[in-house]
């Protein structure tokens, strides 16, 4: 198994070296040179197999020789021994009679479905290294360089804390995450973890990153590594709960192939969906739920995907996707790219994402032609959901019986799942909505949808333990201004050089 850049400049790649080098030389994002075949009986072989297990019989598909399938296990037992069920994304009803269900990924230390991917990864980088310094003279560390708008920083820092030879960077805009978030960031005060808060977006700070990875010399000098989506590593760990959740739906009398809706950002948690189905996961649809930045609501119904540079970013109560531009996107443009703009031809598909990429740095926008559009249709569907549907949809499930209690980001999906009813029952699906946090750390909006109408939630009854007195706690972090050069200076400033 080998790994191209979407921009064409790279290629036969390692599954170990895109997962250290996380973004390309070219300024790319790394996808497999071809996707592998599943075992023909799969459907039965996997029908019973715990969440690691199935997540070692993907993983080992796409690492090549560089991982046996006893080390890969091991990995992957050892990340999900950290989740508070041994289902570690259970699948729960949220409307029996109409066949709506939750996927909850939100059960691993930092409550939110990028635990799944990132104590995966920071096993993998300690794994990596710890075999590169047992085979050579010179000590191998690293740099981790992240951006987060809240959840992946916290889950980055929980999977990476006290890791040798690993140092850790989470850039974070500056009042744009959550109360709990920023808590969960910057209370973990190992030496290893340096938290910095950026005024600006998470736009802003996924472009610093993005920079630093661009100045070779200094990528090179610190050894930067990715942990936000742009590295594949965590798209590979997100397929196993769309296949995970199929294998429960059939379980539990479901059956079919289920309407995935994922709230969607960034697009790296639906990313793995398209994955999943091209991999050969029966699924009737996947659906992108956005808020109000809804870049990718708005491609799929126009075929232009803009930025919506006039406004700039919603400050919304679904903070983790409020975003300008969805990076993952690219991925997935690569496919549209390769066959119908390219003929197939994987070069010149490169060719087309770089001129696409730097259009929109330089225009604000492009637009992809109308069998790409087509095709992405045929993937896609999507709904956007605005701030008092949040509110409202989190109020009438808790109302409910029994009560469930959404998180913001979940409500999306669901009431976006809600806008497509007829459309998902004319498949005669199930709709499986992925539950992307626990609600606790959205208090200050799930209070707001709950107590503004008319309802009163005890939100101590659904507050996680190691929550409680979370704010009260000693915290470290370092201030930048917003640039990549005041960055990539506090960096060298702070990076161990033990």
């Amino acid at each position: 198994m080998k790994y191209r850049s979407t921009r064409g400049q790279v290629a036969g790649q390692s599954f170990e070296s895109v997962v250290l080098e996380g973004l390309a030389a070219d300024g790319g994002l790394y996808i497999p040179e071809h996707l592998p075949t599943l075992p023909s009986d799969w459907q039965n072989q996997w029908a019973d197999l715990s969440f690691a297990e199935l997540a070692t019989e993907l993983v080992t598909l796409f690492v090549g020789d560089d991982l046996t399938r006893a080390q890969v296990s091991a990995l992957v037992s050892k990340s999900y021994s950290t989740f508070s069920t041994p289902e570690v994304t259970p699948l729960v009803d949220l409307d029996r009679e109409k066949k709506v269900h939750i996927l909850e990924l939100f059960h691993g230390p930092t409550f939110a479905f990028k635990d799944v991917a990132l104590q995966f990864l920071g096993n993998l980088f300690e794994f990596f290294l710890e075999r590169r310094n047992c085979s050579g003279d010179a000590a191998h560390r690293i740099t981790v360089v992240g951006a987060t708008s809240g959840d992946t920083g916290s889950a980055a820092i929980y999977g990476l804390r006290g890791k040798k030879n690993v140092e850790v960077f989470i850039l974070h805009p500056k009042g744009r995450v959550s109360p709990i978030q920023e808590a969960q960031m910057t209370t973990v005060l190992d030496d290893n973890v340096h938290n910095v808060c950026v005024p600006g977006t998470f736009d802003d700070c996924q472009d610093i990153v993005k920079q630093l990875f661009g100045r070779s010399d200094f990528k090179r000098e610190y050894s930067l590594a990715a942990i936000n989506s742009i590295n594949w590593a965590r798209i590979l760990a997100q397929i196993t709960y769309y296949f995970y959740s199929y294998f429960a739906l059939k379980r539990q009398g479901g059956g079919g192939a289920p309407v995935f809706v994922v709230p969607s950002g960034n697009f790296g948690d639906v990313l793995a969906g398209f994955y999943a189905g091209e991999l050969g996961l029966p699924m009737g649809k996947l659906v992108i739920a956005t808020n109000a930045n809804d870049i990718l609501d708005r491609f799929l119904k126009s075929g232009r995907y803009k930025k919506n540079e006039e406004e700039g970013v919603w400050a919304t109560p679904s903070p983790a996707m409020d975003i300008l531009v969805s990076s993952n996107f690219e991925r997935f443009l690569w496919y549209l790219a390769r066959d119908h703009e390219a003929g197939g031809d994987v070069e010149r598909a490169g060719a087309v994402i770089a001129g696409w990429m730097d259009e929109l740095k330089t225009t604000g926008s492009f637009a992809v032609s109308p069998g790409a559009l087509a095709r992405a249709r045929q993937v896609f569907w999507s709904g956007r959901c605005g701030d008092q549907e949040t509110y409202a949809t989190i109020a009438k499930y808790y109302a409910r019986d029994p009560s469930y209690v959404l998180d913001p980001h979940t409500a999306v999906g669901v009431y976006v799942a809600e806008t497509l009813r007829p459309e998902i029952d004319a498949l005669g699906a199930d709709a499986i909505c992925l539950s992307t946090a626990h609600p606790a750390k959205f208090s200050e909006a799930v209070l707001k949808a709950v107590n503004e109408n008319g309802h009163h939630l005890d939100f101590a009854s659904i507050l996680p333990p190691p929550f409680v007195g979370l704010l009260e706690k000693p915290r470290r972090c370092l201030t930048c201004d917003n640039s990549a050069d005041a960055v990539a200076k506090l960096i060298a400033e702070n990076v161990s050089r033990d």
